[in-house]
């Protein structure tokens, strides 16, 4: 390790292999806690470069617990988190409202770092018990047209590092690969990301892969659709700055889409919105996003088309439905 962190503070960058076998050994315990500490924060003040998130990338899909969920067309919403905005838990709406649609969702999801509730913390809050049995999480997809990959149970190095990030409490270069990293590989995927330069580090390997994807990096500094500023897209179609006038949408404040801080008030927000009960600013953030990964799959649709669709799953209480039917999973 005291090679490693020299050669960051040479401002010196590693090769894809080099990544690659860096992670593996945090990953397989061969560093103590302050070393890895100290290369997460050493690490933190720099860029990170194309090679490099290849590199951790393979690293832990190699090491992860592999799911064998190919008989389904899944789609996964996730983002990176880390854009320091403490929303509610957006893409966890959004991957129920999808699901209540009809189409099959592998979420991606952890606990929160540097928020105050990941997806994890409110799924776990209410009710909901991780687990990595193939049996359950196919049985999952079949009844509630969903399944919860939990992190940490998947990849070793996220649950080496769990508690040294907790500790450090900003984000870091695992924040960037959390949605890459699906045990499931779903062939269609919504991701969120904090910046525009890792937007466009995201579009660059996926469209190296045979995913349908639509990457999202609101101007303002949002992982999602937040409706508070026109947001940039990457697909296979390239790079487009999406007006949220065009999508027939009124800019809102960011306090409106706010609650993340604690996990009592996310869970509350969670289950107002899937009842129904959201504010209008809450539901329509959450139909925008569910309705950007319906058109992830159905390439072909308009947005209007698959905003009507997500309106529907959640106003005729099929969104709700698959969320008590995991749940009872």
């Amino acid at each position: 390790m005291k090679k490693i962190l020299n050669h960051l503070f040479e401002n010196k960058t590693f090769s894809r292999e080099e990544a690659q076998k860096i992670l593996t050994s945090i990953s397989l315990g061969e560093f103590n806690t302050s070393q890895i500490a100290a290369f997460i924060t050493a690490y933190g003040m720099r860029n990170i470069t194309v090679e490099e998130l290849q590199g951790f990338r393979d690293s832990m899909l190699d090491l992860c617990l592999k799911v064998d969920l190919s008989d389904y067309e899944l789609v996964d919403l996730c983002g990176t988190g880390g854009d320091g905005k403490d929303t509610f838990n957006i893409s966890t709406l959004a991957s129920f409202i999808v699901a209540g649609a009809g189409h099959k969702v592998a979420k991606h999801g952890n606990y929160g770092v540097s928020s105050g509730c990941g997806s994890s913390n409110v799924m776990e809050y209410l009710g909901y018990t991780f687990t990595n049995d193939e049996t359950i999480l196919k049985r999952s997809l079949d009844e509630a047209g969903i399944c919860f990959l939990h992190a940490p149970l998947f990849n070793p190095a996220m649950k080496t590092v769990a508690p040294i990030r907790k500790e450090l409490g900003v984000k870091t270069f695992f924040n960037m690969l959390g949605p890459m990293v699906n045990p499931a590989q779903p062939k269609n995927q919504i991701v969120g990301v904090f910046s525009l330069e890792l937007a466009r580090l995201y579009a660059y390997l996926y469209q190296q892969t045979e995913k349908n994807y639509t990457i999202i990096h609101a101007v303002d500094g949002f992982d999602e659709v937040s409706l508070t500023c026109d947001f940039k897209t990457f697909s296979k179609k390239g790079e487009a700055l999406n007006k949220i006038t065009d999508l027939g949408f009124e800019e809102i404040s960011e306090k409106e889409i706010q609650g993340g801080d604690t996990v009592e008030s996310s869970a509350e927000i969670f289950t107002n919105i899937l009842n129904g009960k959201g504010t209008d600013a809450q539901t329509n953030v959450v139909l925008c996003n569910a309705a950007l990964a319906i058109q992830t799959i159905k390439q072909g649709n308009t947005f209007a088309d698959c905003f009507y669709e997500a309106e529907e799953s959640l106003m005729n209480k099929k969104a709700l439905q698959s969320f008590t039917k995991l749940i009872a999973v």
